[in-house]
């Protein structure tokens, strides 16, 4: 990279902590500011914030775009697409109107506080940023050359000293420079692919012929199983945390909306990028590469500077974000819950929980160094904990009591998690039966509901919808 790349990357990162490090938290701020930023998310923070956290995997899906084309919009897209759109029909309306701070809040209103902690220690998990972190490492591997360890340290300071002086409102501020700079930085890719080697006609005659189907050369089953990972979206807390945090029911729902269209627009430019990459270096050692080895063998010196931001840009705006919800839960809803804490102890424990995920978070990234394998095997075990419990205290006429509901999040969680670890003790790595780990723990939970829910008395009931 030339002088005038990491000039700009400099005046990025210190525009970011101007932003991020105005206004910081003290002990007389309430717990809903440090949460939620005193729910006064209007429409243009909202749509800018859930698009660039929601789209922290951007090294993945150069790797998949790079190895199956347009199938990535069929598996990393449109599952989640349907998934949000579906939240937003059944879910934004009765989260907002809810006027709870967190998920384990609503779980403690429809259940008990017991439930409320075991649902925690499952947030807490999913949201660890290890995935984000990790990316984080490898991107300042292939920009800068640096060791993967100083790159983790690095990104994983920028992307988290705001969140523990400033806590939400920083979080929103920098996402919203962030969303801009993705978008920039791969609309400067996909232009300059384009005027150098031409449209749609080049990419049909230099790709494979599976790059244009919908499968990409993969089994319909792994496609297929994508759609059931993507229910991980109605307990995604992220969505819950910024329908919390907006200033009215029409804000989140309409967010909702017009982040999809954001995101298919996103997916296009990535998709579409991964595919100029197999095209134009179609002998890539590693296709995790293929966007930081386009924009080497492309763009010249300032352009370089300006795709790089778009990568880091994309991966920090999710570490901030999950880094955040990962601390307050350890701090309101899992320490803050068992020792009855007030707001400026929830302030601290918060901050320690931050230190401790981001910790956490680096030693998963450097057991796993895949980011799909992260995804995966979170998404596995946490989806089944949470996803009946969660949707039905705010959807329909029945509810679990409140022992069945915490059994179903320990034993669903827990079956899938031992599905999963049998796989890593297996000589062969698969999984018992052929049968994905989310399968066997959704079974179960749905089980559960169907013998042991209950009709809610009529004061108990969900908002009724629309």
């Amino acid at each position: 990279m030339h002088l005038v790349d990491y000039a700009i990357i400099v005046a990025y990162l210190a525009v970011l902590l101007y932003l991020g490090l105005r206004n910081p938290l003290t002990g007389k701020n309430s717990t809903g500011e440090l949460i939620l930023g005193g729910r006064l998310l209007a429409l243009p923070a909202f749509v800018a914030s859930l698009v660039s956290t929601w789209y922290g995997g951007i090294l993945g899906v150069g790797e998949y775009s790079y190895r199956h084309g347009l199938s990535n919009w069929l598996v990393f897209g449109l599952p989640y697409y349907l998934a949000a759109a579906l939240f937003a029909v059944l879910l934004a309306r009765r989260a907002r109107e809810s006027l709870v701070l967190t998920i384990p809040d609503r779980l403690a209103q429809a259940y008990d506080n017991r439930t409320a902690i075991a649902g925690a220690a499952i947030i807490y998990l999913m949201t660890v940023p290890s995935a984000y972190i990790l990316m984080t490492g490898v991107l300042c591997e292939y920009l800068f050359g640096w060791p993967f360890w100083l790159g983790v340290v690095v990104g994983t300071f920028f992307s988290i000293v705001y969140v523990y002086t400033g806590g939400f409102v920083s979080m929103v501020r920098t996402d919203m420079l962030q969303f801009v700079l993705m978008f920039l930085g791969f609309i400067v890719m996909l232009g300059a692919a384009v005027a150098r080697y031409g449209g749609w006609s080049f990419l049909r005659s230099a790709v494979p012929a599976d790059h244009f189907t919908w499968h990409g050369g993969n089994a319909p089953f792994y496609v297929a199983i994508w759609y059931v990972i993507a229910l991980a979206t109605l307990i995604e807390p992220a969505f819950y945390q910024r329908c919390y945090a907006a200033t009215s029911v029409r804000v989140a729902r309409v967010g909702i909306y017009i982040s999809i269209a954001f995101w298919a627009v996103f997916d296009f430019l990535t998709t579409v990028t991964g595919m100029y990459a197999r095209a134009i270096l179609p002998e890539l050692a590693d296709p995790v590469s293929s966007y930081p080895a386009l924009a080497f063998h492309l763009l010249p010196p300032g352009l370089l500077g300006i795709f790089a931001l778009g990568l880091l840009a994309t991966v920090m705006s999710t570490v901030d974000s999950y880094a955040h919800i990962a601390a307050t839960t350890f701090g309101n809803d899992i320490v803050g819950r068992a020792a009855r804490l007030k707001a400026g102890g929830i302030l601290f424990y918060s901050r320690l929980g931050l230190v401790i995920s981001s910790v956490l978070a680096i030693l998963v990234a450097i057991f796993f160094r895949s980011v799909v394998d992260i995804w995966h095997a979170f998404g596995s075990v946490g989806t089944p904990a949470l996803l009946v419990p969660v949707v039905t205290s705010f959807v329909g006429r029945r509810r679990l009591r409140p022992a069945w509901a915490l059994l179903s999040i320990v034993a669903c969680g827990g079956l899938s998690a031992l599905w999963l670890a049998a796989s890593y003790v297996r000589a062969d790595g698969g999984y018992w039966f052929g049968i994905q780990p989310i399968l066997p723990g959704l079974v179960l939970s749905l089980l559960l509901f169907a013998l042991f829910s209950r009709p809610v008395a009529p004061g108990n009931l969900p908002t009724p919808p629309d």
